[in-house]
């Protein structure tokens, strides 16, 4: 029989729906039980593209003597940490500061008040690994619970004065340039010259970082900035964790040289990556950026876009119960689709081989620069390239037969402004006229379907077919931030009032007045046992970076010191931790640099389908300039337009430009020539 997991919509709650563990979803239901029955509660968090997660489920949750036994025990609650941050957020630092490290499927017992009080993350079935097995530990644990409750009330209570005690924000003066230096130097100590990325196995992708690095190279033009860049986004888009057939990135590499990923593809990654590697394509102008950030908008165009215009959430890493398997080739596969001779130039170039390199199968990588193989094989460099392109094609359409990774179809807000950034940044690059479709269908959709009231919800899901819980700051955040991008590109001014909208939210209900900063949930947010306030940049950015940004940008565009001021005072009070951990704050070093690096306030004036205002826009957008705001408005014609363009004519009947620091504008510029010269 089906638990109550089942009447849940988010796919990773529905794929236990039935276990015969006696599933809770959070809530007073299962936490009035808790209290009633004095049990304590088992807490197990995860998402429906965690492999590791699946494990422990097919292990112990389908198992009907751990379920018994859970049953008893514990009051069971599962949570989808994609729909509650929150909850992963509080007790993920609990299971941190309890074991040393964290990760998912995350297990937590608490008290019958949700105070945490023992946690982990995987349990095997048997004692191995060094571990002991599940059941173990469940006995173990409600034998604790129920002979010295006394001592877990107080443990529970320690842990969470220690949870509170973490990094904080610290009253501090002005912001000192220095800091990205510091950070610099820091980086490049911990960075791999032979295989791109920082430290070793697992390497994750830190688009972040890399993004920092290159707003470093844009103010010093310092050369090895730049080449940390390049050297890791050659070698991660050379390597498996690379789709070569159909774009995209996986997750990150169990390696250290990009080869073997972790499957699943989420929304926040590739939205992050294709930025990044716009962003260099903009400095560099090398083709090689513009392909991947291409494919990479074209794959989530084809398979993650819900036909409303919202970006689905994740793609397994398994598929037909085996990590992987639809990204696997054998020499013989390649060779039946393309043939004896192109598929063995195929393999040569791909890492096809008879051992594989994946449990007995290949991951598509390229290991050795094309113009070497084509060299080995007395082929002309253009001539590999089209039996590639042509191989590459053909191995994509036949595996367009296969079973397909199973996708979490759930639209989360967060990730949906990441991925509307993207989409928005390279439409006004690449003059791609179906990413900006693309870009608006979006904010149409989680504006309409996804806010009532001027509020965000979190998540939405064909079925139920309405959005549910209240949006994190990493909503609004994110979301303004995706808006800011999408006014750059069509200068329609809705865009930049509800980004405005969202960030007012955020000063009205969620800014911390007495210690600055801003709490993860909003002031009307559900109590939990502590009100959590993430500062740290993780796989995504913290909500409190992007806000950070956010509203420098607002600030730049409007003059307004709301704005400005808790934005600054934020970043000085992390300054110390930005020197010293910068890996773990780059998108806080990020915004850094744009509130020490006075952005340049653009607003160019004139009618958007005129040939001068074209040429002048394209001046100023296609260029890498980071620390830079852009409005544009025809003459006269300013309602709900920034600040910036207000009082701002046209000089003798043509487009003109001001280009303002501080709202302090240099004589306005009509001609190319002139607005280069100003920039």
């Amino acid at each position: 029989m089906p638990n109550r997991l089942a009447q849940e919509s988010s796919p990773y709650l529905l794929q236990h729906a039935n276990n015969p563990v006696d599933w809770y979803p959070w809530g007073e239901e299962a936490l009035n039980k808790a209290r009633a029955e004095d049990k304590p509660i088992f807490l197990s968090i995860g998402y429906s593209a965690c492999h590791w997660c699946h494990v422990m489920e097919h292990e112990s949750f389908e198992n009907e003597q751990t379920a018994a036994l859970m049953n008893e025990l514990f009051v069971n609650i599962k949570v989808d940490r994609e729909e509650r941050p929150d909850l992963d957020s509080i007790y993920m630092d609990a299971v941190v500061a309890i074991s040393g490290h964290g990760g998912w499927p995350m297990s937590v017992f608490l008290t019958p008040d949700g105070v945490p009080f023992y946690g982990g993350t995987y349990y095997p079935p048997t004692p191995r690994y060094g571990m002991p097995s599940f059941e173990q530990v469940l006995r173990s644990i409600a034998h604790v619970y129920r002979e010295q409750k006394e001592d877990v009330r107080n443990n529970g209570a320690a842990l969470l004065a220690r949870m509170g005690a973490g990094l904080s924000l610290e009253v501090a003066g002005s912001l000192d340039p220095a800091v990205p230096e510091l950070a610099l130097q820091g980086l490049s100590r911990t960075f791999d010259w032979t295989n791109g990325g920082f430290g070793h196995a697992p390497k994750f992708p830190q688009p972040m970082t890399y993004d920092f690095l290159l707003r470093s190279y844009y103010r010093n033009r310092r050369a090895s900035s730049l080449e940390m860049v390049g050297l890791t986004l050659l070698k991660m888009a050379h390597g498996g964790m690379y789709d070569q057939l159909g774009g995209g990135f996986h997750r990150y590499s169990v390696d250290s040289i990009w080869l073997v990923p972790h499957f699943e593809k989420m929304l926040y990654d590739n939205a992050l990556l294709a930025r990044l590697y716009l962003h260099t394509y903009q400095l560099t102008g090398k083709p090689f950026y513009r392909r991947i950030v291409e494919e990479t908008l074209d794959y989530v165009i084809r398979e993650m876009t819900h036909p409303g215009g919202g970006f689905y959430s994740t793609q397994d890493a398994d598929s037909e119960g085996e990590e992987g398997k639809f990204f696997l080739w054998s020499p013989p596969e390649v060779k039946a689709i393309l043939g004896e001779e192109e598929g063995q130039i195929f393999c040569a170039a791909y890492d096809v081989t008879r051992g594989g390199n994946f449990e007995g199968k290949s991951i598509l990588n390229i290991p050795r620069p094309l113009d070497q193989v084509a060299a080995e094989l007395n082929l002309s460099f253009d001539a590999l390239e089209d039996i590639l392109k042509r191989g590459r094609a053909r191995l994509f359409a036949e595996r367009e037969k296969r079973v397909k990774p199973g996708r979490d179809e759930k639209i989360i807000t967060a990730w949906n402004g990441l991925m509307l950034a993207a989409f928005a940044e390279a439409a006004r690059v690449f003059n791609r006229a179906d990413y900006r479709d693309v870009a608006i269908r979006n904010a149409g959709f989680v504006l309409t379907t996804m806010m009532k009231k001027g509020r965000l919800f979190r998540v939405w899901k064909e079925t139920p077919g309405q959005a549910k819980l209240m949006g994190y700051l990493e909503d609004y955040a994110f979301y303004a931030d995706g808006l800011l991008a999408l006014y750059q590109t069509t200068f329609d001014p809705r865009w930049f009032q509800a980004a405005r909208a969202l960030m007012d939210t955020v000063l009205d209900h969620f800014q911390d007045e007495a210690q600055g900063g801003f709490f993860d949930t909003a002031d009307d947010h559900e109590q939990l046992v502590t009100r959590p306030k993430s500062l740290q940049d993780n796989a995504t950015p913290c909500g409190n970076s992007m806000a950070v940004r956010t509203l420098l940008m607002l600030a730049a565009y409007t003059g307004q010191a709301k704005y400005e001021t808790p934005a600054v005072n934020a970043l000085a009070s992390l300054q110390g931790p930005m020197s010293q951990y910068p890996g773990a704050f780059a998108h806080w070093l990020g915004a850094f640099e744009f509130g020490v690096a006075p952005p340049k306030e653009v607003a160019v004036i004139g009618q958007k389908d005129r040939e001068d205002t074209k040429a002048l826009l394209q001046t100023v957008l296609t260029p890498y300039r980071p620390n830079q705001v852009v409005a544009q408005a025809n003459e006269n014609e300013t309602s709900g337009q920034p600040e910036l363009v207000e009082g701002r004519p046209m000089q003798k009947g043509r487009a003109t430009t001001y280009v303002c620091q501080n709202f302090t504008c240099q004589q306005p510029v009509t001609t190319v020539e002139e607005l280069e010269v100003l920039l």
